[in-house]
């Protein structure tokens, strides 16, 4: 994978706001290349240093992904999205009503050379 496309889907994370959240399709609509499971290649190639809000990344379900490894991290991810006032119901998925992000301002987008209009 591209070291360049990681590095805009890192840089398009870090504009999530807190108490927001993004799905993985949603980010990869904003990229003039990759998909919605190259955002997850990516969240899970992350280099030790980068910092990045894991956390806020979704499935289009409004649920906390399940990760492989200890088991601990879709806890872990819905216990920081709970702190930050991120709102699940009783279901366990996310309300994206009031807390799904839009995505950055067409300038922000466009000076990056994100799409200003995603899929």
């Amino acid at each position: 994978m591209s070291s360049e496309l990681y590095s805009q889907i890192y840089e398009l994370i870090r504009q999530i706001p807190e108490g927001k959240v993004a799905t993985y399709g949603q980010l990869a609509g904003f990229l003039r290349r990759g998909s919605a499971r190259q955002v997850g290649f990516a969240l899970a190639a992350t280099p030790k240093g980068v910092n990045i809000p894991w956390q806020r990344v979704i499935n289009a379900k409004g649920e906390v992904s399940e990760r492989t490894g200890d088991g601990e991290g879709a806890s872990t991810q819905k216990k920081m999205l709970l702190a930050e006032g991120v709102f699940f119901n009783t279901a366990g998925r996310v309300d994206f009503k009031r807390c799904g992000w839009q995505g950055p301002d067409w300038e922000w987008l466009e000076a990056n050379e994100y799409k200003v209009y995603p899929d």
